[in-house]
Order: structure tokens, then sequence, then C-alpha cells
């Protein structure tokens, strides 16, 4: 999950617990056990105390790689929303003509609801939390308009006719809705959730089956391996 995914760390931070059974780095520690405890345990419930013991580290530690709760939280939602935004921007540079939008279009909201079902934590549902409004996350609510406007520019190259915003915050809507229900009733894999995910974002944007089914094969040379 690219939540628990961490840079280099610095060395002389002591941890709590001595070193660590994880691959990961002591920063991507602090966000995976923020993502569970975030998620499971409630943001405004859960302590910076408490991350740093569940990662296995000294609440000072913590202060290394974090400035506070907030920072964390920033780098969470920024880390489910950056790969889809990067990915968007390749498919918008060759997708230009109908058919190939159909192609992007899904191949996006496949890998949009991939990446938000993939991991171990819902942290989609921290995206209304009434904090994120603040100015620290300014940067996650530009990549995430950044990611519906790509979502627009595909939806309007199938379909340029009226209330293309409206259509748009749907179809945003429809993958991270999408993702949210197939966690709730669990048995599926990622692929599996994006998949479905991205016929039913192709059917929101009014193509046919058979259209849906050409879209599906020309994504298969954009997905990633």
């Amino acid at each position: 999950m690219p939540a628990t995914r961490g840079t280099p760390s610095r060395v002389g931070r002591p941890r709590a617990q001595g070193p660590s059974d994880s691959e990961l780095t002591p920063r991507a520690e602090v966000l995976a056990a923020a993502a569970e405890l975030f998620t499971v345990n409630g943001y405004a419930a859960t302590t910076t105390r408490a991350v740093a013991e569940r990662a296995g580290l000294r609440q000072a530690s913590l202060y290394h790689y974090f400035a506070g709760k907030e920072d964390i939280l920033a780098s969470l939602l920024e880390s489910t929303v950056q790969p889809s935004l990067s990915f968007a921007g390749g498919l918008l540079a060759r997708t230009a003509p109908e058919a190939a939008a159909g192609a992007g279009l899904w191949a996006l909201a496949a890998f949009d609801a991939e990446l938000l079902f993939g991991g171990l934590y819902n942290l989609g549902a921290l995206y209304q939390l009434p904090e994120v409004r603040g100015e620290r996350f300014a940067q996650f609510r530009g990549s995430r308009a950044g990611l519906k406007a790509a979502y627009g520019a595909l939806l309007a190259a199938l379909d340029p006719s009226e209330d293309l915003a409206l259509r748009t915050d749907l179809l945003l809507g429809l993958v991270e809705g999408g993702v949210a229900v197939a966690r709730e009733t669990g048995g599926r894999d990622a692929r599996t959730v994006g998949e479905a995910v991205a016929d039913s974002a192709l059917r929101l944007a009014g193509r046919t089956a058979r259209q849906i089914a050409a879209a599906r094969t020309g994504a298969a040379g954009l997905r990633p391996a």
C-alpha cells in the first residue's frame, strides 16, 4: 500500500523496542501504524503517543519524521491520490480521440480503485474529516482536484454534453464509493474490484456493453503490469 512506503530514515534515532522485524523504515512504520489507528479507533481518538507505541518508537522519535498528527494524516491522504494523479497525467498525454478516451477512463478508474482498495485500511474514509479542510491539507485537496479534473477531461472526450461538472463529481464518487462498498462486503481482490468499478465508470459515461468491452481491451496496454 502506498501509505506504508517510506523514505530512507535518518541515523541515530533510537527505537522504543529495539530493531524492528519489519522491512519498513521507521517513517513508514509510523504511517502504517497511523493508518490502522486512524481508521479503526478514529482520528480524533488517536494520539501521537499511541501511534508511536504501535510503530515501536519512542514518542520523541516520531517527531523526527513528522511534525505532528496532522502531518501524518496529510502524508497518508496524499499517498492515496498522488499515484493515480501521476498515472492520469500519462493517460491524458495519449488519449485524445474518443475511442482512446474510453480506454483511458477505464484504465484510470481501474488503477484508482485498485489503489484505494489494495491497502489494509480504508483511508478513503478519512477524506471527509473536518480537519482535512485545514491549510496543512491544501496539497491533498489540490491533488484530489487535479485527479477529478483528469476524470472530467476523459469524460468530456467521451460525452461533451451538459452538466459535465456534476457528472464528473458523480464519477469520482462512484470510484471512491464503489471501493467503500467492496470493502464492506469483502471477499474480493483489488484487481477484481478495479475492473468492476471501471466497467461502472464507463456505464456512467453512457457507453454500451460493446463499447465497454472495447475500452477494457484497449486499456490492457495502458495499465501497469
